[in-house]
């Protein structure tokens, strides 16, 4: 029963500070998973994040379910998913409320063009945390550098690159 108190409340800290969604909260949940309670190695955060990214759906609530399952099955992947959404439920529906009655006030412009960069420095900060265990030889760095021009000039689709380069490895690194 600890267990399940302490995946919802990690990853309710995560709900609650996470800004910008989606892969801006990625650090904070490598924060609490990797550093602070130890459930997954770099390498298992780096390997749940990719399974993440292949999947649909938003890869904060993939992560959580991943990190609780592997801790506590499915009450785990409850407990860590119920943390995550619930702080965010709760305040999205009192931020909606003000949001829309004061949405073309300054401050609140001000502030929302502020916080903006934050959430780019986060994504940045993933891609420095996970680039080690990713890019570990000039052949997968060939392989980000592709797929990143694949999708930023030639708008392919990044769910297939995700199935063209797990036929890839399965190809060529057995």
């Amino acid at each position: 029963m600890k267990e399940i108190i302490v995946l919802f409340y990690a990853f309710a800290k995560v709900g609650i500070l996470g800004f910008g969604g989606g892969h801006s909260i990625i650090p904070l949940i490598q924060i609490e998973v990797v550093n602070n309670y130890k459930w997954l190695n770099s390498e298992e955060f780096t390997e749940a994040l990719a399974m993440a990214n292949s999947l649909p759906g938003p890869i904060t609530v993939k992560m959580s379910v991943f990190t609780g399952y592997k801790i506590a099955g499915m009450t785990g992947a409850g407990a860590s998913v119920a943390g995550l959404l619930l702080p965010s439920l709760v305040l999205m529906l009192t931020l909606a409320t003000f949001y829309l009655k004061y949405k073309d006030l300054p401050t609140v412009k001000g502030s929302l063009k502020g916080v903006r960069p934050v959430v780019i420095a986060l994504l940045v900060l993933v891609t420095y945390n996970i680039f080690p265990s990713s890019i570990n030889s000039w052949h997968t760095a060939l392989i980000a550098v592709v797929s990143f021009c694949l999708v930023a000039f030639l708008n392919i689709h990044p769910a297939l690159l995700i199935i063209g380069a797990a036929l890839f490895g399965l190809t060529f690194y057995r």
